[in-house]
């Protein structure tokens, strides 16, 4: 049976989108696949680490494990299991039932028609065994009258390859349920149940037969485009897309309505049709439009310029856009970006809102309009509309745009914004201190820091070797918490005398390959993590390793894991501890008394150990330079804050690196690199 009979007949405009899908996947992938576009049937290769689980422990089981709960058995033998109320060592030796999946040949040397499980023969074989000849199974092999058959037609199920067996033309499984089917008087359309029912499933094979080119081409092309992306697939899973499509009889996965299928059919549509749509945008197609898919640009989600009302600052923006973008890579490189698009929003609501023109008209800017736009900031800050930390990255984000697109030489005759003042810009003193580093005061009590540093084995139980490691880093180093998540593999080096630093990029305030002197015990640390990242992927080269790799759609280990993760985890460990007392000042009936009443578990967050860490080194006569470079600051006054007690700004003495536990010192700090 040609499968081309099967499939609806399509227009010219399909044929030219199902050759531009079919064109773009690349030939290496549909081998991985085992495609033949006459079986079409996808071969998911159990060797791939994107397509496969651990192999089932049941003895006999070809099936696959992914779920921790099922303790290395496929989910028909999980069942099995908790109904058979053995013993798990026990019942993984006992060898699996099952009936006979997939094509097994008819024993008879060179039959080319499926032989039954009990018997080894194709029927017409069986029956010549038993009603012709009544011969053993060795004598009537070798018996010279019994010669080999040709195969049966196709099953008439159209996404069926296996071979029409019964009177009907279906096989064997397909007959069976045609025939219930009808005695329970539910097959009103045989014809239609043929086009819409599923082929019998087989692990790792998933059936295309019955679909029409288009949606073919759209399976397999998002299918390679999401494992490039390093996501995991499940046989299963595809199966049921597959029949999903088929049973509603569409002509484009867009047809599906995504609000009627489960929520896996519809994440995993929903993933196919993003990279279809996607085929065959570029930078050059996207760069005119007003919103753009950042997918053009390695990135994820899209860049808006619609908050930006006024057309130079608009093109200004888009030209500053295409520059920076390809300098990132990653879910930060996104988040800068659109960011910084909403710096550039809020700075051209305030020129549309301070001036009669709405800021259209660029010769006529000046000073004026930026003292106007700090004036605005300041003005929402205090209102509540917008945090302090809001404040700062605007401004910082607006004049380092500003700053750019002068250098990018848009000022120019002919260019977008040729005219503009040169008092239109924004200057260093303009950017207020980040308030996330000003923010002294919110360090953790020693009592609190006693008691987490006593309870990180229960982070680790709770979420992993990886987190515990990376809270204890930001505990003894003070780096902002994404600094550490996106820490290289080779971030550990040594100074001159043998001394460890921590090598790290200070992101937030643009300043890279940082270098932060680390205790021996941190060190230690770091280089047990390298052991364990190495160990995941010991092919991927040091450079591209990540410290902490992604659990996730990370198949090389070059994608680190996020903030966000690391966070909910730690934020899950806090809340189910013991609670927090601390020594706390009361007045009862006019008397000062000391007593120990909880800690707000709220305020225990990843970023508090930054000023926690800042806070002890200060408290322990650290000077303030010293403090200033170990922090980073910008600002001597930020670091300031620290100091509480006027007498701590004048302390001498020994450059001092303090424990989490707050006990130094442990040993000389050299001075950081301040170059940028």
């Amino acid at each position: 049976m040609n499968l081309a009979v099967a499939t609806p007949q399509q227009g010219a405009g399909e044929d030219t989108v199902t050759t531009g899908l079919m064109g773009a996947v690349q030939p290496e992938f549909l081998q991985l696949l085992s495609w033949d576009p006459h079986v079409r049937v996808l071969v998911l290769p159990r060797s791939h680490p994107q397509f496969s689980g651990e192999d089932c422990l049941v003895a006999g089981c070809d099936k696959m494990s992914y779920f921790a709960y099922q303790k290395g058995m496929c989910t028909g033998c999980t069942e099995r299991w908790k109904k058979s109320g053995l013993p798990f060592d026990e019942f993984v030796t006992i060898q699996r039932p099952g009936r006979m999946v997939g094509f097994f040949p008819c024993q008879v040397a060179h039959c080319e028609r499926p032989g039954r499980r009990a018997t080894l023969l194709c029927s017409a074989h069986n029956y010549q065994r038993f009603q012709v000849y009544g011969l053993p199974l060795e004598d009537f092999l070798a018996h010279p009258e019994v010669q080999p058959l040709p195969a049966l037609e196709p099953c008439r199920v159209a996404a069926c390859d296996r071979q029409g067996e019964s009177r009907d033309g279906y096989c064997a499984p397909h007959a069976d349920q045609c025939r219930d089917l009808r005695q329970e008087g539910v097959l009103q359309d045989e014809d239609l149940w043929r086009l819409t029912t599923p082929a019998i499933a087989e692990s790792r094979r998933v059936s295309l037969r019955g679909l029409p080119d288009r949606v073919v081409a759209e399976f397999i092309y998002g299918l390679q485009e999401r494992i490039a992306q390093g996501l995991r697939h499940k046989d299963y899973l595809l199966r049921n897309l597959s029949n999903n499509a088929r049973a509603r009889q569409v002509t484009s996965l867009e047809e599906l309505d995504l609000d009627v299928l489960g929520h896996n059919d519809r994440a995993l549509a929903r993933g196919f049709l993003k990279h279809i749509r996607r085929l065959g945008l570029s930078p050059e197609t996207e760069r005119h439009k007003d919103v753009w898919d950042a997918s053009v640009f390695g990135l994820g989600g899209t860049f808006s310029f619609t908050g930006i009302t006024q057309p130079w600052l608009r093109e200004g923006a888009k030209a500053w856009a295409l520059d920076d973008i390809p300098r990132r890579r990653g879910k930060s490189g996104k988040t800068t970006v659109q960011r910084t698009l909403k710096s550039l929003s809020r700075f051209s609501q305030s020129l549309h809102l301070s001036r009669d023109d709405h800021g259209v008209d660029l010769p006529v800017l000046g000073r004026t309009d930026i003292t106007a736009f700090l004036g605005r900031l300041t003005f929402l800050n205090d209102r509540g509309d917008i945090s302090g930390c809001t404040q700062y990255m605007t401004i910082r984000d607006t004049r380092r745009v500003l700053t750019r697109l002068r250098t990018l030489g848009l000022t120019k005759p002919g260019q977008p914004l040729h005219g503009l003042a040169d008092d239109f810009a924004l200057r260093q003193e303009d950017i207020p201190d980040d308030p996330e580093d000003s923010e002294a005061g919110r360090d953790l009590p020693p009592e609190v820091m006693r008691q987490l540093c006593a309870n990180l084995d229960s982070l680790e139980t709770v979420s992993s070797t990886d987190v515990r490691t990376a809270i204890e880093l930001i505990i003894d180093t003070g780096r902002r918490p994404n600094e550490i998540c996106k820490l290289p593999w080779q971030c550990l080096d040594r100074e001159s005398d043998g001394s460890p630093v921590l090598v790290y990029d200070n992101t937030k305030n643009l300043r890279h390959a940082r270098r932060l002197p680390i205790p021996g015990a941190t060190a230690a640390l770091i280089l047990k993590q390298q052991q364990r990242a190495r160990a995941r992927f010991p092919d991927t080269p040091a450079d591209k390793l990540k410290l902490f790799p992604a659990s996730l759609a990370n198949p090389h280990g070059t994608k680190a894991t996020t903030y966000e993760w690391v966070s909910a985890k730690h934020r899950a460990w806090v809340k189910n501890l013991p609670a927090f007392l601390v020594p706390t000042v009361i007045v009862e009936d006019g008397n000062r008394a000391t007593t120990m009443l909880p800690f707000d578990k709220n305020k225990i967050y990843p970023y508090a150990y930054r000023h926690t860490y800042a806070q002890r080194h200060a408290g322990a006569g650290v000077p303030q330079d010293v403090l200033q470079s170990l922090m980073d600051h910008r600002e001597a006054s930020t670091t300031q804050r620290y100091y509480r007690n006027p007498q701590e700004l004048h302390q001498t003495g020994e450059k001092l690196q303090v424990t989490r536990s707050g006990q130094g010192p442990t040993r000389t700090l050299p001075s950081c690199n301040l170059a940028a």
